[in-house]
């Protein structure tokens, strides 16, 4: 019967994978296939994923690919609207307000009445005094009628002394032929020499009555030119009173809303020019100011966006209107002087506009003064657009204001 039982392992056996004579390692058995440590596995998939996760921290931080876009950004942005200062053209007393803090208005609605019982006293003293006026330059007007027709009968009474000094010449003449030889007396000669200088006197005397009317006419036509200008002051006169009266109402200049009313009550005493309060009309627009290395390739109608703090983040849409023709520093008050002293290079900022797309959420709720962080989108520029941009401004260079 055969021995079915496994012996004892041999103690000077060889361990696996080695030969008895110490040579190369033995061939595995067949079929058996090496695998690392399952907890080896483990430690490598977590190293590669926190490197993977490392790297793609690093990439988006600084905007590389595939994490990156181009285009440029700044949080020194703000948005803008028109604030216009409220204030009445003439001085007086309040009377009547008639909107509160932040009440929306729209174009031509009363805000304030200021009392005007003295700018319509002043309106009926100019109607007055331009009625006074115009009743002087008509009545002159009827000296001018009456100086032209007595310079006409001057005239026709000049042409009549000048037939009695012809007719009297002539008489004259024939009674000193006849004279000579006793054919006329003395008597009747010296008759007709006084008939002579009678009208020779009586014509000088219609000459100085035409130079008289001529002068009376010319004396009316310059009073009327003195009395049309002391008319028409008149009238302006009261026109500006008029305008003055209408002034006392003071109405909004364009929709938009209030800002706080502050002092402005019935009662007041307001001089002309005196701040009241604000409107705020609804347009708005984004000024970012970015670093001159950052507008290399911004262009007017780029789409850019913005976020704003004040509405959680929200983010609006818009295209760049205008850039700024000069640096911030430029349009300082105090311009900063790099001729003296030590020199620290500064980064400039230029203003770039952004126009906001219409018809979005919440773009009512935008006010001036808001912070926001503004992106521009902004491709490569080809060698032909930086070439034709180049041209552009040489062009506008040269442009006279």
């Amino acid at each position: 019967m055969t021995n079915t039982h496994s012996l004892p392992p041999d103690q000077n056996a060889p361990p696996p994978g080695k030969t008895a004579s110490g040579g190369a390692p033995a061939a595995p058995p067949s079929g058996a296939v090496w695998h690392p440590p399952r907890r080896s596995i483990t430690i490598l998939s977590v190293v590669a994923l926190l490197a993977f996760i490392a790297i793609g921290c690093v990439l988006a931080t600084f905007g590389l690919a595939p994490f990156g876009t181009e285009g440029v950004s700044t949080d020194d942005a703000y948005v803008q609207g028109h604030v216009t200062i409220v204030a009445p053209e003439v001085p007086g007393y309040i009377e009547g307000v008639f909107v509160t803090d932040f009440a929306p208005v729209h174009r031509g609605q009363l805000l304030v009445q200021i009392d005007e019982s003295t700018y319509r006293a002043r309106v009926a003293q100019s109607e007055a005094d331009l009625a006074s006026r115009q009743a002087a330059l008509d009545n002159n007007r009827q000296n001018q009628a009456s100086a032209r027709a007595r310079l006409d009968q001057r005239q026709a009474a000049l042409m009549t002394a000048q037939a009695h000094l012809t007719r009297s010449t002539a008489d004259h003449r024939r009674q000193a032929a006849l004279v000579g030889d006793q054919s006329v007396s003395r008597v009747e000669y010296d008759s007709g020499l006084d008939a002579l200088r009678s009208d020779q006197a009586a014509l000088r005397q219609a000459q100085a009555d035409i130079r008289a009317a001529q002068a009376d006419v010319k004396a009316a036509d310059v009073q009327e030119e003195v009395l049309s200008a002391q008319v028409r002051q008149a009238a302006a006169t009261l026109d500006s009173a008029r305008i003055d009266l209408g002034r006392t109402h003071i109405r909004a200049a364009s929709d938009g809303v209030i800002g706080r009313t502050g002092g402005t009550h019935i009662g007041a005493y307001v001089g002309a020019g005196t701040a009241l309060f604000s409107l705020v009309p609804g347009e708005r627009w984004v000024v970012a100011e970015y670093k001159e290395a950052q507008t290399g390739n911004i262009r007017i109608g780029q789409a850019a966006s913005f976020t704003v703090d004040g509405l959680n983040g929200q983010k609006f849409t818009g295209r760049v209107f205008r850039i700024a023709p000069a640096t911030g520093s430029e349009f300082a008050v105090v311009k900063p002087d790099n001729a003296t002293g030590n020199f620290v290079k500064i980064p400039q900022r230029i203003g770039i506009y952004i126009a906001i797309d219409p018809n979005q959420p919440n773009a009512d709720r935008l006010a001036p003064g808001m912070s926001v962080e503004s992106y521009v989108a902004t491709p490569p520029q080809s060698s032909s657009d930086i070439a034709r941009s180049t041209a552009d401004t040489g062009t506008a260079g040269t442009q006279t204001p």
